[in-house]
């Protein structure tokens, strides 16, 4: 976020909520109509709000961060999709949903070494060949909830708001030092519950003929295994900062080496294309556009929301990071939290600014789960699964189907016992 946040008005907050509503009801009502339009109508409603901070808020600095922070989520985003693309998992049967809460955790548990988005794009294709022959939207929306956001609660290499944080001075393992228990109760509530959702729909699945046809068995194997190299050079240019562009230079020379270097069987083993990337590039054009106006009216205005309680910061944070890109939501909180000390380990030394600094990052994490759009990996994996067949809610079905009835009791249990004094 900039140093001095502006003021736009409030009317401006107008085309990021019709470019969200566009994007849950459009290919709920509209099917045809949005798959043809999408790109006009983000590039639309994205170029209302660029065009009011040139020319009405005369902030082309503004504007600037913005297409900074834009280049470099795609750049991460892109280069991932592209490099995980080029290593093919090859599974053996069909995953029982004991085998699937173990799939599930362990990918969790990578999340925080490989990061949400890469432990995503790495793990989804064989999470979906596991469960070929009975997937359900079940499975994908609780391997979104865990392996593309509630896992990588624990370290700074996990989701982009904990890296932020790290960059302004919160030490490494603080997180995972402080937070480890919150990290357990959620991830063990969200398996619980999907075993007992994943159980019943086996039962079902199997009693019916033509689950029980013979397949070819497969194997265990992994294809590609030269990509992990250049997985592990995205990966270390995430902490270069200096000099502009290196970063994202580094991340776009390593997918082009692996897409190069990567035999053509193995990428239609992965049926891999360029389409979900190019819709997410599109969508979240619009996004980080839109959003400008909506992150710096909270930044003007979020101290006055509340008794910035670790209650108020638990919830304000996490609401809006369903909404809005959970990175500058988290640093919006953050600055709120620290106020004019830029001192966050002396900060840390007083147990109030510890409950609160917990309570933004849990949940700028936990509730980036609770949309399509809260955080980064999110809508690429839907578009994934979508591409390969399976059965994925819509934006509405999602957050009423799953977010309210499964997400909310976890997030709610978190608060009750963590932060609710």
């Amino acid at each position: 976020m900039p140093d001095a946040p502006l003021q736009p008005s409030p009317w401006m907050l107008l085309p990021f909520a019709l470019l969200l509503s566009a994007i849950a009801l459009g290919p709920l009502r509209f099917g045809q109509w949005w798959l043809r339009h999408y790109p006009k109508v983000a590039g639309g409603l994205g170029a209302i709000a660029v065009g009011y901070y040139l020319f009405v808020m005369q902030a082309p600095q503004r504007v600037l961060h913005t297409a900074h922070d834009y280049v470099s989520f795609i750049a991460l985003i892109g280069s991932l999709y592209t490099v995980a693309g080029g290593i093919h998992l090859g599974v053996k049967g069909e995953s029982t949903p004991a085998g699937n809460v173990l799939f599930l955790l362990l990918g969790g548990l990578l999340a925080n070494v490989i990061g949400t988005t890469g432990a995503s794009m790495l793990l989804i294709r064989p999470w979906l060949a596991l469960n070929r022959r009975r997937i359900a939207p079940h499975h994908i929306v609780f391997f979104i909830f865990i392996i593309a956001n509630v896992g990588g609660g624990l370290t700074p290499i996990g989701d982009p708001p904990l890296f932020l944080g790290y960059l302004r001075g919160v030490p490494f393992w603080w997180v995972a030092q402080n937070c480890w228990p919150i990290w357990i109760l959620a991830i063990g509530l969200l398996l619980a519950l999907f075993h007992s959702i994943d159980h019943r729909h086996h039962l079902r699945a199997t009693a019916e003929p033509r689950v029980r046809q013979i397949e070819p068995p497969g194997q265990w194997r992994c294809e590609g295994a030269h990509n992990v190299l250049f997985l592990a050079v995205i990966l270390g240019a995430v902490f270069i900062e200096k000099p502009l562009f290196l970063r994202e230079g580094l991340m776009l020379a390593a997918a082009l080496a692996s897409y190069f270097t990567t035999r053509k069987s193995i990428h239609e083993a992965n049926a891999f294309n360029f389409h979900p990337l190019r819709e997410v590039i599109i969508l979240f054009l619009g996004i980080f556009a839109t959003m400008m106006p909506a992150l710096d009216w909270l930044q003007m205005n979020a101290a006055k929301m509340g008794d910035t309680s670790p209650a108020f910061f638990y919830w304000a944070t996490g609401t809006l990071s369903a909404a809005l890109d959970n990175a500058p939501t988290y640093l919006c909180f953050l600055s709120v939290a620290t106020g004019p000390s830029a001192d966050i380990p002396a900060l840390l030394l007083t147990p109030s600014f510890a409950a609160d600094l917990a309570a933004i990052s849990i949940g700028a994490v936990f509730f980036g789960a609770a949309t399509y759009i809260g955080n980064g990996p999110n809508f690429m994996v839907k578009a994934i699964a979508d591409q390969q067949g399976a059965k994925t809610p819509s934006f509405l079905g999602y957050f009423f189907r799953y977010t309210l009835p499964c997400l909310l009791p976890v997030l709610v249990a978190v608060w009750w016992i963590f932060f609710r004094r």
